[in-house]
């Protein structure tokens, strides 16, 4: 089973391979939408590559107000 600090790890490596950002300049408590400068279509893009990744579907309902990466790694993670 995969930690959750892993799942965290993971994410931040591929929100800043995605947005061409370097790893380190994000943290786990950043807003992804301020920090990366994207709007709800590009969080989209995101969420399908994250789906991809761990193989998991994520629901809508459970996304709604989730803007930091420790959120949705903590989401992620419930689905592993």
């Amino acid at each position: 089973m995969q930690t959750q600090q892993k799942t965290l790890d993971e994410v931040l490596d591929l929100a800043a391979v995605q947005f061409k950002v370097p790893r380190q300049s994000l943290s786990p408590d950043d807003d992804f939408f301020k920090k990366l400068g994207i709007d709800s279509l590009q969080a989209l893009s995101l969420l399908t590559r994250l789906e991809q990744h761990f193989n998991i579907e994520l629901p809508d309902y459970e996304m709604q107000g989730v803007s930091d990466f420790r959120t949705l790694a903590e989401r992620i993670q419930t689905r592993l």
